[in-house]
């Protein structure tokens, strides 16, 4: 099998979905339930993620969901995504979601990476060889690279100080069960 054989674009990827808000997906305050955006923002990165590999995929971790702005009944949610990097076993999908309003302004609200696995039959993870390649057609290849960048740095600061706090943490607690268990 030859390079390009294996190798996709970033616009191979690209999936959108829009809603209108209604009632059903509405909180007790007025505005868009953030599992509900959730729910079609994991939706949109699966098709994605599947789009790219050819497979079904699974959720393996969500990143950086940030909420910026609420939207409302009868707003229209605009939701993209797009496989941005492509590990040994996962795919890097990032997601933003829009809201649009009648005037037909738009502002972003949202936005996170998700991070997907293939698939086999046994429902194990394949690992993934292919590399994305760029074209005349695919949007700025350059700001694709600095996304990727400032995903892998927060995911290891996340990592570190999870692991920080987390050990610290869990070590006073289980000490302390211990010596009562005793």
């Amino acid at each position: 099998m030859t390079n390009t054989e294996t190798s996709k674009r970033v616009s191979d990827s690209e999936t959108s979905q829009v809603q209108i808000l209604n009632q059903s997906h509405l909180n007790g305050y007025d505005r868009l339930f953030g599992g509900q955006l959730m729910s079609w923002m994991d939706i949109v990165a699966a098709v994605s993620a599947r789009r790219h590999s050819g497979k079904n995929v699974t959720t393996v971790r969500v990143d950086g969901l940030e909420f910026h702005l609420p939207a409302h009944a009868n707003d229209i949610m605009s939701i993209h995504a797009h496989v941005a990097y492509v590990g040994s076993t996962s795919m890097y999908v990032r997601v933003e979601a829009y809201v649009e309003k009648l005037d037909g302004s738009r502002e972003l609200t949202n936005r996170a990476w998700f991070i997907m696995v293939a698939l086999d039959e046994n429902e194990k993870n394949i690992p993934k060889r292919s590399r994305y390649i760029h074209s005349a057609l695919d949007v700025d290849p350059l700001k694709r690279g600095r996304d990727v960048k400032e995903l892998k740095a927060g995911y290891v600061i996340f990592i570190c100080c999870f692991d920080f706090f987390g050990k610290h943490h869990r070590k006073g607690r289980n000490r302390g069960k211990n010596k009562r268990n005793r």
